[in-house]
């Protein structure tokens, strides 16, 4: 029977896994100051990164959409697992053996570890394909390699194999191994006749398809014999493993790059992406049976990082008639990139790899870095649609260019392709900038949601030291001018978000920073006066109350402590309590990151001797002193000590 894991092994597992080395399989980091990275969020579409990663506290928050978690809830979201297949991924990723309440066992391979199973199937399939390759019976799968201008090395590589022919090689390969007749039909790999299941494969050179972390996910298949009816190319078919719309061949290899580079380049086939990449062109990728479309476009601007820092996208495709219609679809979603989109196209209309065996490397690092912008590209391929030399002709291919025109988002080169459509057109510029400005004006007015349509509003760059993420309510998502009030749940109360204007609000955020992010600070005395201190804020007081009940217990583990802290602070806060565990902090060495903490608390406990020094001063000042004098004379000492604690607080920072 599957039992509930113990709560000590989830403790065990999210303490000893390194969340940024989960992370890094899914969204490109870099390092955001002193134990902290920042990617583009992969839960909403944003344009600047705000997706922050703290490793010391195992924590992730996205100032942009307030998504946050630890790493166990980042791969329930990323992976559409529950929370037990999470926790037994994580595991079997370290080592680690999970054990069970009340004598239970894990959760059985059908039910929960079927990802898991079909993954390991795929693994097996590969090795068995690429040994395949090497034998007598795949001649022409390497004569289709060496003609193409690959050899063996090349091969390995990109694990290129061989799927031999018969109905059945593979089938009895896997069951060898194991598997069970109703896994093998959930991988895609098989077809099923009156006879049962069979090969899917057969008498082809056979591609691994990888997710961006490596696992083989599905199979590409190019025929290599007349006899074979089936289709040139023939892929995996949609599984639970592979979604072709979310699948890029070749993002495992190329994704380092692509973030390096700031470049990704598009092509159309798999042998296209291995001639790119011997030739030079490390960021090569292709799709998968399928146009480039919206969640292709996710990934690669990850990878990018795609924030308006620069960053080019490059499509390729052949130079007939269906290349640039696929050119023209790539430009309706042009407006989904910050990055340049560009078109490189060959003259005579030869894809990279037939560019490599023709003409040798140097040929295909030229055909891209002579690409042209991707809009150049549509509007050219729409004047060719029309006969430029009638006045009819022109006046429709003005009205049908105008708008790809109006498109270009660079504001500063919008005029420039203005005055080029005109020289194309024959037309005088002051009429081919009226038709522009009119096609901007008319989508300007049609209505939003289409693609690209308002995406990026409410997004930026996450906030600056103790900015928070704006003026929204503490929920996690809010957004926009203002402070609004938090709709109470479930009988809670609302809070409002800080002001950050508010110079005590900011004061008492940056402590609550220090305090969740370095709890070994608060040892001993500095315990004691941080307990005491009084928070004026209503969510900062509500999360300092929430500090105190939680206590020094997990004060040495930083991820278990904020984990015990999001237990007891009010649901509606949870969200403000993990960004303040992962903001950066404004320091660049575990010296200076010391001397920040310290010099923050020392600042919110002279804040707190301040009060109360002003409290007695009222006292003071309303007492009769010839009535008390006593009364009078302990005030005044309290006054003088705790003007000497300010001052060796003052010293000390």
């Amino acid at each position: 029977m599957a039992g509930l894991i113990k709560r000590e092994d989830i403790d065990e597992v999210r303490q000893r896994t390194d969340i940024k080395e989960v992370v890094d399989g899914y969204v490109t980091l870099k390092g955001a100051g002193l134990g902290s990275f920042k990617g583009l969020c992969p839960f909403h579409d944003e344009r600047s990164p705000s997706f922050t990663v703290r490793p010391q506290v195992g924590r992730y928050h996205c100032f942009g959409c307030g998504e946050d978690g630890d790493v166990i809830s980042f791969v329930q979201k990323l992976d559409h697992t529950s929370f037990h297949e999470a926790v037994e991924k994580l595991a079997a990723r370290i080592g680690f053996e999970l054990r069970y309440e009340d004598g239970g066992s894990g959760p059985n391979r059908e039910d929960v570890g079927r990802r898991q199973r079909l993954l390991d199937a795929h693994k097996v399939a590969d090795e068995y394909f690429r040994a395949q390759l090497l034998t007598p019976a795949a001649t022409q799968g390497r004569n289709f390699l060496h003609d193409r201008g690959f050899d063996r090395t090349a091969a390995d590589q990109f694990g290129v194999g061989y799927a031999p022919q018969g109905w059945d090689s593979l089938l009895k390969h896997l069951r060898g191994r194991g598997f069970t007749d109703p896994e093998l039909k959930l991988t895609g790999m098989f077809s099923e006749g009156g006879r049962g299941i069979y090969d899917r494969f057969r008498g082809r050179l056979i591609w691994p398809i990888r997710d961006i972390a490596g696992e083989t996910i599905g199979f590409g298949a190019r025929k290599l014999y007349e006899d074979d009816q089936g289709p040139k190319y023939l892929n995996t078919p949609e599984t639970a493993l592979y979604k072709k719309s979310q699948v890029l061949y070749g993002i495992d290899l190329a994704k380092r790059n692509i973030a390096k580079d700031r470049q990704i380049v598009v092509v159309e086939g798999y042998t296209d992406v291995m001639a790119c990449h011997l030739a030079g062109v490390t960021t090569a990728v292709a799709t998968c049976g399928t146009a480039f479309g919206t969640e292709h476009i996710k990934i690669a601007r990850r990878l990018l990082s795609d924030d308006g820092s620069g960053g080019e996208v490059i499509f390729t495709f052949d130079g007939d008639a269906a290349g640039q219609k696929a050119a023209l679809r790539a430009f309706e979603e042009d407006q989904r990139f910050v990055a340049q989109t560009y078109v490189a196209v060959e003259p005579n209309g030869a894809d990279p790899c037939e560019l490599r065996q023709s003409k040798g490397d140097a040929a295909v690092r030229d055909l891209i870095s002579t690409r042209r912008p991707l809009f150049e590209f549509a509007i050219r391929a729409a004047l060719k649609r029309h006969n430029l030399d009638t006045v009819e002709g022109r006046i429709a291919a003005l009205r049908e260019s105008a708008p790809v025109v109006a498109q270009i988002r660079d504001a500063g080169i919008r005029p420039g392709y203005a005055r080029e459509l005109s020289g194309w057109l024959g037309m005088p510029v002051e009429e081919v900038s009226r038709a522009v400005g009119a096609a901007a004006k008319r989508a300007a007015q049609a209505p939003s949601g289409g693609a690209g349509s308002g995406q990026y509003q409410g997004q930026g760059n996450g906030p600056g030291r103790g900015q928070g993420s704006g003026y929204a309510p503490v929920t996690g998502g809010g957004s926009g001018p203002g402070v609004a009030p938090l709709p109470p749940s479930a009988g809670l109360p609302a809070f409002n978000r800080p002001d950050p204007r508010d110079p005590v609000a900011a004061m008492e955020r940056q402590a609550l920073e220090v305090a969740l992010q370095q709890p070994g600070m608060l040892e001993g005395e500095t315990w004691q006066r941080f307990s005491e201190a009084r928070f004026s804020t209503p969510a900062y007081l509500a999360i300092h109350e929430a500090i105190r009940a939680t206590g020094l217990a997990f004060a040495g583990d930083p991820g278990r402590w904020v984990e015990q802290l999001l237990q007891e602070v009010p649901g509606p806060l949870r969200p403000l309590v993990s960004e303040l565990a992962v903001v950066p902090l404004p320091a660049s060495t575990a010296d200076g990151v010391l001397r920040y903490c310290r010099d923050i608390l020392a600042r919110l406990f002279e804040l707190q001797i301040t009060r109360v020094k002003a409290d007695k001063m009222g006292q003071l000042q309303r007492l009769d002193a010839s009535s008390d004098p006593e009364e009078f004379q302990r005030l005044n000492r309290e006054l003088m000590q705790l003007e000497m604690q300010r001052r060796s607080l003052r010293s000390e920072a």
